[in-house]
C-alpha cells in the first residue's frame, strides 16, 4: 500500500485548466472568433504568394459559394483586411489569379517521380474533384511545356544582339518544338476534365466581378474600400507564355484584343509582366531576319509563327467544347446531378472577354505576322 500513497503525494492537483477546459463555458471554445489574420510572420516570397493562394480561394470559396444568384456582395473585413495587404506587398489583385490557381497550387506526389499528371496533385481545391484537379495539373504541364520555349526566347534575344545566326537558328527551332509541346500538353484536358463539370460546377469560382452581370457593381472590400472594387477572374490570357511569344515573334493584334491582353499583364506577378517588357525592348527578331537574307532564319520564324497559330487553333476548339458546346447540351438535360449552369458568363471568358470573337481575332493575327522573303 506504501507505493501507491507515494503516488498520491506527487500526483498534481486536478484542474480544468490542465486540459483546456474553461471555467465558465465547460468545453466550449470561449469567445471562438479568432484575431485578424497578421501578415507580419510572413518571411520571403515564397510565403507571401502561398497566402495568396490560401486566401484568394478562400474568397472565391466565399463569393460564390451559393452560386451566380445569390453571389456575397461584400467580403468582410477578417478576409478582405490580410488579403488586400498581401495583395499589395506582391504587386498583385486580390482575386484568384492564374499565378494562384496554377503557378503556385501544384506539388508532387513523388519527389523524385516525373512531372506528369499521375505524380502530381493540386495544394488547394474547390468543388469539381477530379475534373478540376485535371484541369488544374494539364494547364501545370502547358507551363512546363513552355520552359524550353521561354530558354529559346533568352537564347534568341542574346543571338541578336551578338550576332549569331547559328544560335538564334537554333533557338528558333527550340521554340516550335516548345510549342508544339505545350499544344500537346494541352491536348489532355480531353482525357481529364468532363465539359459538363467544368461548365457547370468549376467554372464560377474562377469568375471574378468585372463584365460579370451576376456583381454587376464589383466587390465591396470591408474595410479597405466603401465603394465596389471590380477585378476580373482568371483566365490563360494572365499567363506570362504566350505574352512573351508574340512580343518576341512581333505579333500584333487588334486593339480590342490587345487592350484585353495588356489589361491581364496587371494580373500577373510584376517579374513576369518585367519579362515581357524586356522582350518587348529587345531588337525586332521580324526586322533582323528580314534584314538578314538568311532562307533558313526566315523558314525557321515562319514555323515558330504556324506552330503558334496552329497552338491558338488548338485552344478554340477546346474552348468551344468547354464554354459553348457544353451549356447547350446542358440547356437540353431536363434532369441532371450537376447545378444549373451559370448563365450570368455565357460565352465570355471567366477574364470576361468575349472569348469566341477574341481568341478568333488572336489566332487570325498570329498568322499575318508570317514574312514574305523579299524580292
Amino acid at each position: 500500500m506504501e507505493p501507491q500513497s507515494q503516488n498520491l503525494k506527487t500526483a498534481p492537483f486536478l484542474t480544468l485548466g490542465r486540459f483546456h477546459i474553461s471555467e465558465d463555458y465547460g468545453f466550449l471554445l470561449p469567445n471562438p472568433l479568432m484575431p485578424l489574420l497578421n501578415c507580419q510572420f510572413l518571411t520571403g516570397y515564397r510565403e507571401w504568394r502561398l497566402a495568396h493562394l490560401v486566401l484568394s480561394f478562400i474568397t472565391m470559396g466565399y463569393v460564390w459559394q451559393d452560386g451566380e444568384t445569390q453571389p456575397k456582395e461584400i467580403l468582410p473585413r477578417n478576409l478582405a483586411l490580410p488579403f488586400v495587404e498581401v495583395s499589395k506587398n506582391l504587386g498583385l489583385p486580390p482575386i484568384l489569379l492564374h499565378s494562384d490557381l496554377v503557378l503556385a497550387n501544384w506539388a508532387t506526389r513523388n519527389p523524385g517521380g516525373p512531372l506528369e499528371i499521375r505524380n502530381l496533385d493540386t495544394i488547394f481545391s474547390f468543388p469539381g474533384g477530379e475534373s478540376l484537379r485535371g484541369f488544374i495539373l494539364v494547364t501545370v504541364l502547358v507551363e512546363k511545356a513552355a520552359v524550353p520555349g521561354i530558354k529559346a526566347l533568352v537564347q534568341a534575344v542574346n543571338a541578336i544582339l551578338q550576332p549569331s545566326p547559328d544560335s538564334l537558328l537554333q533557338a528558333l527551332q527550340r521554340l516550335r518544338v516548345s510549342i508544339q509541346d505545350i499544344t500537346g500538353a494541352l491536348g489532355q484536358m480531353h482525357d481529364y476534365v468532363n465539359p459538363d463539370v467544368f461548365y457547370s460546377v468549376i467554372r464560377i469560382f474562377l469568375s471574378g466581378w468585372k463584365d460579370n452581370p451576376a456583381l454587376p457593381v464589383g466587390l465591396v472590400y470591408e474595410g479597405v474600400s466603401k465603394e465596389p472594387l471590380s477585378y476580373s477572374g482568371g483566365s490563360a490570357a494572365q499567363s506570362t507564355i504566350l505574352h512573351a511569344f508574340d512580343e518576341f515573334l512581333g505579333v500584333r493584334h487588334s486593339k480590342e484584343s490587345a487592350d484585353f491582353l495588356h489589361r491581364m499583364r496587371d494580373y500577373m506577378p510584376p517579374s513576369h509582366r518585367a519579362f515581357i517588357e524586356e522582350i518587348c525592348g529587345a531588337p525586332s527578331l521580324r526586322t533582323h531576319v528580314l534584314s538578314s537574307g538568311n532562307g533558313q532564319l526566315l523558314t525557321a520564324y515562319n514555323q515558330c509563327v504556324e506552330s503558334l497559330a496552329a497552338l491558338r487553333t488548338y485552344h478554340l476548339a477546346l474552348v468551344t467544347k468547354y464554354l459553348i458546346t457544353a451549356p447547350s447540351k446542358a440547356k437540353a438535360r431536363r434532369t441532371s446531378h450537376l447545378p444549373r449552369p451559370p448563365q450570368a458568363l455565357e460565352e465570355r471568358g471567366t477574364g470576361g472577354s468575349a472569348v469566341m470573337s477574341f481568341l478568333k481575332s488572336v489566332r487570325d493575327k498570329t498568322l499575318e505576322a508570317l514574312l514574305h522573303p523579299s524580292g
